[in-house]
């Protein structure tokens, strides 16, 4: 399964950074393509629209508002905190396999 996941805190730090690298770690554990991007006050770099179209599912793990958020407007989404992600990724990926696979 390929899964996108966007993190974003409130001051786009140490949390966001955190959650990323724990849904990055999870997914990649439970074999899926795992790909996440990092919003925070220093701005963001989009995932290619290739990788968006691709995925079968995101995760949202944000305390802030997503930044052009219509992009996975057709993917089916989770959704949780930077704090949920960072306690519990494996908890996170297991929902989006539920999503995805009913």
């Amino acid at each position: 399964m390929k899964i996108v996941a966007i993190t974003s805190c409130a001051t786009g730090i140490a949390h966001t950074y955190m959650a990323a690298e724990a849904l990055e770690r999870a997914g990649k554990a439970a074999g899926h393509e795992m790909f996440v991007e990092t919003q925070g006050a220093g701005g963001f770099k989009p995932l290619d629209p290739a990788i968006v179209s691709g995925a079968d599912v995101v995760i949202f793990a944000n305390d802030v508002g997503i930044r052009e958020k219509e992009r996975f407007d057709n993917l089916k989404s989770v959704q949780s905190t930077p704090k949920a992600a960072i306690k519990d990724a494996k908890a996170l990926i297991e929902a989006a396999e539920k999503l995805v696979n009913g």
